[in-house]
Protein backbone atom coordinates (compact mmCIF):
# COMPACT_ATOMS: atom_id res chain seq x y z
CA UNK A 1 0.00 0.00 0.00
CA UNK A 2 1.53 3.43 -0.83
CA UNK A 3 0.86 6.09 1.49
CA UNK A 4 -1.15 8.99 0.07
CA UNK A 5 -2.06 12.22 1.21
CA UNK A 6 -5.81 11.80 1.90
CA UNK A 7 -6.94 15.08 3.85
CA UNK A 8 -5.72 18.13 4.21
CA UNK A 9 -7.39 20.13 7.32
CA UNK A 10 -7.64 23.94 8.27
CA UNK A 11 -7.08 24.93 11.65
CA UNK A 12 -8.87 28.52 11.76
CA UNK A 13 -8.88 31.08 14.61
CA UNK A 14 -12.01 32.60 12.77
CA UNK A 15 -13.45 30.18 10.78
CA UNK A 16 -16.33 32.17 9.57
CA UNK A 17 -14.13 34.08 7.96
CA UNK A 18 -11.96 31.31 6.33
CA UNK A 19 -14.92 29.73 4.85
CA UNK A 20 -15.79 32.95 3.76
CA UNK A 21 -13.02 33.39 2.16
CA UNK A 22 -12.31 29.64 0.37
CA UNK A 23 -15.50 29.56 -0.74
CA UNK A 24 -15.38 32.90 -2.78
CA UNK A 25 -11.41 32.16 -3.91
CA UNK A 26 -12.14 28.93 -5.17
CA UNK A 27 -15.79 27.76 -5.41
CA UNK A 28 -15.33 25.24 -2.99
CA UNK A 29 -18.53 23.43 -1.14
CA UNK A 30 -18.83 23.99 2.20
CA UNK A 31 -20.71 21.15 4.35
CA UNK A 32 -21.14 22.02 8.50
CA UNK A 33 -21.40 18.89 10.47
CA UNK A 34 -21.65 18.46 14.80
CA UNK A 35 -18.74 16.81 15.63
CA UNK A 36 -19.70 16.16 19.90
CA UNK A 37 -22.18 18.29 21.29
CA UNK A 38 -20.20 21.96 20.88
CA UNK A 39 -17.90 21.52 18.15
CA UNK A 40 -18.84 21.99 14.33
CA UNK A 41 -16.59 20.39 11.83
CA UNK A 42 -16.80 21.86 8.19
CA UNK A 43 -16.07 19.43 5.33
CA UNK A 44 -14.77 20.93 1.58
CA UNK A 45 -15.74 19.26 -1.25
CA UNK A 46 -13.29 20.43 -3.78
CA UNK A 47 -14.58 18.12 -6.22
CA UNK A 48 -11.88 16.20 -7.50
CA UNK A 49 -8.49 15.89 -5.50
CA UNK A 50 -7.85 15.74 -2.12
CA UNK A 51 -10.67 16.88 -0.04
CA UNK A 52 -10.66 18.33 3.54
CA UNK A 53 -11.55 20.12 6.47
CA UNK A 54 -11.59 23.73 9.06
CA UNK A 55 -12.28 23.85 12.11
CA UNK A 56 -11.81 26.05 15.00
CA UNK A 57 -7.95 25.46 15.83
CA UNK A 58 -7.36 23.42 18.45
CA UNK A 59 -4.09 24.85 19.86
CA UNK A 60 -4.60 28.07 21.68
CA UNK A 61 -2.61 31.46 20.77
CA UNK A 62 -1.50 29.64 17.61
CA UNK A 63 -2.01 30.71 14.16
CA UNK A 64 -4.28 29.54 11.40
CA UNK A 65 -2.35 26.90 9.56
CA UNK A 66 -2.68 23.82 7.25
CA UNK A 67 -2.56 20.44 8.08
CA UNK A 68 -1.95 17.35 5.45
CA UNK A 69 -2.51 13.69 6.40
CA UNK A 70 -1.31 11.01 4.99
CA UNK A 71 -3.57 7.24 5.19
CA UNK A 72 -1.91 4.50 7.00
CA UNK A 73 -2.98 1.20 7.12
CA UNK A 74 -1.84 0.53 11.15
CA UNK A 75 -2.33 4.30 13.14
CA UNK A 76 -0.62 2.21 16.17
CA UNK A 77 2.32 1.14 14.25
CA UNK A 78 2.65 3.96 12.00
CA UNK A 79 2.93 6.38 15.14
CA UNK A 80 5.25 4.09 17.07
CA UNK A 81 7.83 4.40 13.77
CA UNK A 82 7.65 7.46 13.23
CA UNK A 83 8.59 8.01 17.23
CA UNK A 84 11.52 5.35 16.66
CA UNK A 85 12.80 7.83 13.73
CA UNK A 86 12.80 11.01 15.71
CA UNK A 87 9.56 12.44 15.46
CA UNK A 88 7.58 14.17 18.77
CA UNK A 89 4.22 12.85 18.71
CA UNK A 90 1.80 15.44 19.35
CA UNK A 91 -1.67 13.62 19.37
CA UNK A 92 -1.28 10.37 20.41
CA UNK A 93 -3.51 8.20 18.32
CA UNK A 94 -7.15 9.49 18.68
CA UNK A 95 -11.08 7.60 17.53
CA UNK A 96 -12.65 10.39 15.33
CA UNK A 97 -16.02 8.00 15.78
CA UNK A 98 -17.86 6.55 12.50
CA UNK A 99 -14.40 7.87 10.33
CA UNK A 100 -11.15 6.44 11.72
CA UNK A 101 -8.42 6.81 13.45
CA UNK A 102 -5.66 9.97 13.74
CA UNK A 103 -2.30 10.79 15.19
CA UNK A 104 -0.19 13.76 14.32
CA UNK A 105 3.76 14.12 14.62
CA UNK A 106 6.17 16.75 14.42
CA UNK A 107 9.24 15.09 12.18
CA UNK A 108 12.92 15.42 13.13
CA UNK A 109 13.11 19.09 11.14
CA UNK A 110 9.92 20.23 13.12
CA UNK A 111 7.65 19.71 10.42
CA UNK A 112 3.82 18.75 11.36
CA UNK A 113 2.25 16.23 9.82
CA UNK A 114 -1.50 14.05 10.74
CA UNK A 115 -1.19 10.24 9.82
CA UNK A 116 -4.50 8.63 9.35
CA UNK A 117 -6.45 5.48 9.50
CA UNK A 118 -9.90 5.20 7.81
CA UNK A 119 -12.74 2.76 9.42
CA UNK A 120 -12.66 -0.64 7.55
Amino acid sequence: MSNPFCHIELHANNVETAKSFYSSLFNWKLNDMQICDDHTYTIIDVGEGTGGGMLTNPIPDAPSHWLSYVQVENLAASTEKAKSLGATIIQEPTEVPNFGSLSVISDPTGATLGLWQPLG
